[in-house]
């Protein structure tokens, strides 16, 4: 059950699971797998326990330090990553802006530059101080261990 290759013990268990059967019959067998498939039951819920337990307290090692939790996937934190979006957001304003003149005229360009301007409000919203408190609380409610 672990990376390193199967279970010693689940390996004995099985063993002696095959001899009984052996010995008792088939009428006996599902009983046996049963039996077999509870201990493999009981092994997995010990090996995600220790593997969560270990998590929790990496998770408490890095609070206590200081240092924020990591955040798979989450935008990255500072001035350069607004920096880059809105950089972006003006080099493809141009194509965009082009596109949308030619094909809907003035109208069109409107609603071409409130979407990148809705990109970038949104954007910064979520980089609000209250709103970063808001997103902390959810997540701690939630026990997301990203």
């Amino acid at each position: 059950m672990d990376a390193r290759g199967p279970d010693p013990e689940l390996r004995k268990e099985l063993d002696a699971t095959l001899q009984t059967r052996r010995e008792l019959g088939p009428e006996y067998e599902s009983e046996l797998v049963d039996s077999f498939l509870e201990k493999v039951d009981q092994r997995l819920d010990s090996v995600i326990d220790r593997r969560v337990r270990r998590h929790l307290a990496e998770r408490q090692t890095v609070v206590a330090r200081g240092a924020r939790t990591p955040q798979g996937g989450q935008a990255p934190e500072g001035p350069g990553a607004a920096f880059g979006l809105a950089a972006i957001s003006l080099v493809l304003a141009i194509p965009l802006s082009a596109i949308a003149a030619v094909n809907a005229d003035l109208p069109g360009l409107l609603v071409c530059w409130a979407g990148i301007v809705g990109v970038n409000a949104v954007h910064s919203a979520d980089r609000l101080p209250w709103s970063r408190a808001r997103r902390e609380e959810r997540r701690a409610a939630s026990g997301d261990w990203d």
